[in-house]
């Protein structure tokens, strides 16, 4: 998952729910086909347990999942069956566990020997937790090959959207999506709902004739809209990474295995800003070995999408707030498309270790940015994150500054702290980059890849690998103590390499003798300056300006009603701080428009700080809340209580 590569509000906490140039990589071992890639040893699952799941795989695994399904758009419901193909671990094991949110079960069956389908029972167990939902047993005393489970979905459920066709680009249709990650596939499908089982699935999807339905799986560019799909993913997932959607959607090709999927007003402008994708793809290819997942396409979805984009396979979740028409935010594509290396080809088997999908993949999302745009953009990139690290790290959330967390310290998997699994993340990686020098470093990465190929493993596994392939491969160049301190301690080690970028250095010499005597940037400077410039100049200004300083600026640069959002939610915070409320019409505006929350939330974290913030804000969310994603209302929904109790 990606909130792009500026990518942390400061204050905002990482709903993973989203996502770092470029030498001739060491030639690795021949990666298994995807055709034929196995899932992780059966001693894999038992080896780790995840605590944000009721299942059981360490007893039986699902191996493989059938759903016949129906989208229902004035019910707001998905309803059908889900058959899942099982692997008996545990001799003794009898029941099938598996993980549900707010579904509702009208049925449950086992293939017996004779082929045959018979009722089983089943109960939903005890009060649905708030984190969690509710476990589902299916008594299973003849351990059946399949089990077959009949459901629906709640109109509310918190891993899908449906969107009027109002809050659609082309206001003709409904939409719908979905959004699993971390662990909200539970509430449209009942299953084992943890990254430690992995699955391959089929599907077949009725839907009403107009809307094109598109799933994390080989979806047809030339498929016939006729309210009739089948979808096939042959290589195995973990049920986060289970994704559907549907509604007024065409598609624009960017390569022969490459396109854009978006509503028809959206993607000519997306596949001209996602050009480089093809690019993207061959530079990862030369330096981590093959792209596995056959198609790499982009859905871009309404403007209510809540992060930045999600890695589901063959089929990435992105939001259009990164068509800006300069290229300067497609990194977005670039930490997607990495995470078909790092997350979804070799993934984290439990929530506390997501630095393995996240970290990893901004250090591959910036390599292909060096590769592609020059070292000056890969380090402003980096430099912007690593200051927001700064920001974000406080003595209170010392506990999840660390990349292994241990049990217990995550109570929802969606409150990962965004600064850890990200910047730290891949700050440790271009740490190991440095000491052991880039060439020797990415054959080990791409070993890495391939060794783990299909399987989910736990941070333990990671330093063990790397033990192994890297300290006693290259003895002397990093010692234990200190990989052990980026992996188990808070905050950054004094090791952590620094980098410093010129053209940003220029800005802070820039805004200093704008702060010192009013004198603002030349033109000539200012019109060469990019997304990831103007983000740092703003990032840079005192936490409060006065009335005069920001009308200077804002009559200079148009910052109020930009359609730049990450030049938004920079400015409107700044604004609200510095009680500029001429820009209240166009900062409701912005909240009203956009369902992202990594843009929108500084704004709503600034504005309920005092009074007449807190009426705007709740003004201006009664208006907004019928077009955000319910983990979106949950997180605006929860700043504006919280204001409110104090």
């Amino acid at each position: 998952m990606r909130h792009t590569p500026l990518m942390l509000s400061l204050a905002a906490a990482l709903a993973l729910s989203a996502c770092a140039k470029n030498e001739t990589a060491a030639p690795a071992t021949a990666p298994a086909a995807a055709s034929t890639a196995a899932a992780a040893p059966a001693t894999q699952a038992a080896a780790v347990t995840d605590e944000h799941s009721y299942a059981q795989p360490d007893k039986v695994r699902t191996t493989d999942l059938a759903l016949d399904l129906a989208i229902d758009f004035a019910k707001k419901t998905i309803s059908g069956t889900a058959t899942y193909s099982l692997d008996w671990l545990d001799a003794n094991a009898t029941q099938l566990v598996l993980d549900t949110r707010d579904l509702t079960i009208s049925k449950a069956e086992a293939l017996g020997a004779n082929g045959q389908w018979a009722p089983v029972e089943y109960r939903l167990d005890g009060t649905a937790d708030k984190v969690l939902g509710t476990k589902l047993t299916i008594e299973t005393p003849e351990r059946p090959k399949q089990v077959r489970v009949t459901y629906a979905t709640s109109p509310n459920a918190s891993g899908l959207q449906w969107l009027e066709p109002s809050m659609t680009s082309g206001k003709r249709q409904p939409f719908m999506f979905s959004q699993s990650q971390q662990i909200h596939a539970r509430s449209w499908v009942p299953l084992q709902d943890t990254p430690i089982v992995r699955f391959s699935y089929t599907a077949h999807v009725t839907a009403p004739k107009d809307a094109m339905v598109l799933m994390s799986a080989d979806n047809d560019p030339k498929a016939a809209r006729d309210g009739d799909y089948s979808f096939k993913m042959p290589q195995k997932i973990p049920s986060y990474l289970l994704a559907i959607a549907a509604g007024d959607l065409v598609f624009q090709p960017i390569t022969d295995k490459a396109g854009v999927w978006a509503e028809p007003s959206t993607v000519k402008p997306a596949a001209t800003e996602f050009a480089d994708t093809g690019k993207m793809i061959d530079t990862a290819e030369h330096l981590y070995g093959p792209y596995r997942w056959d198609r790499y396409d982009i859905l871009v979805l309404p403007p209510s999408f809540p992060y930045g984009g999600m890695e589901n396979p063959r089929l990435t979740f992105a939001t259009p707030t990164v068509i800006v028409g300069d290229k300067s935010l497609v990194s977005l594509v670039a930490h997607e498309l990495a995470h078909s290396w790092s997350g979804n080809l070799v993934t984290f088997s439990t929530a506390k270790d997501a630095w393995l999908n996240e970290g990893v993949t901004s250090y591959v999302e910036n390599r292909i940015i060096e590769s592609l745009y020059g070292k000056d953009r890969s380090d402003m990139e980096l430099v912007i994150n690593r200051n927001e690290l700064k920001a974000e790290y406080t003595d209170a959330n010392k506990p999840l500054q660390k990349l292994a967390g241990k049990p217990g310290e995550l109570k929802d998997p969606d409150d990962n702290l965004s600064s850890t699994v990200y910047t730290k993340g891949a700050w440790f990686m271009q740490f190991l980059e440095q000491r052991f020098g880039r060439a020797d470093f990415d054959a080990f990465l791409r070993g890495y890849f391939d060794h783990f190929a299909f399987q989910s493993i736990s941070s333990q596994q990671f330093a063990d690998y790397a033990k192994t392939n890297l300290l006693e491969k290259y003895p002397g160049k990093v010692t234990q103590a200190e990989f052990d301190q980026w992996l188990y301690e808070p905050g950054v080690p004094a090791t952590a390499p620094q980098i410093v970028s010129p053209r940003f250095t220029a800005i802070d010499t820039a805004r200093k003798a704008w702060l010192e005597d009013g004198t603002l940037p030349a033109g000539d400077m200012t019109a060469k300056w990019t997304t990831q410039e103007w983000v740092h100049f703003i990032e840079g200004m005192p936490t409060t300006l006065n009335t005069k300083q920001m009308e200077a600026l804002d009559a200079a640069y148009k910052f109020t009603g930009t359609p730049n959002g990450e030049i938004a939610q920079r400015w409107y915070p700044l604004a609200v701080r510095s009680g500029y409320t001429q820009a209240n019409a166009a900062i409701s505006a912005f909240l009203q428009k956009i369902g992202r929350r990594k843009l929108i939330m500084p704004t709503y974290n600034e504005l309920v700080k005092t009074p007449e913030g807190l009426k705007l804000a709740e003004e201006t969310f009664a208006k907004a809340k019928p077009g955000y994603h319910p983990i979106t209302t949950g997180s605006v929904q929860a700043a504006i209580d919280g204001a409110k109790s104090k």
